[in-house]
């Protein structure tokens, strides 16, 4: 796991948004990014954080 709490609770309501737009308001398939925001959130693990060598957890 390489994100912290803080950072895994934003993706997760930043995703939600994301994939809200999809199915309410200008409804384009950008939303469908908001999925990898939440699963990633959800798993505590982002791949281009290891590929940058970061890390938001203690």
């Amino acid at each position: 796991m390489n994100e912290g709490m803080i950072d895994r609770v934003i993706r997760v309501i930043v995703g939600a948004i994301l994939i809200a737009l999809v199915f309410v308001g200008p409804q384009t398939p950008w939303g469908w990014i908001g999925l990898v925001l939440v699963i990633t959130g959800l798993v505590g693990f982002c791949p281009i954080y290891k590929l940058l060598g970061l890390k938001t957890n203690k």
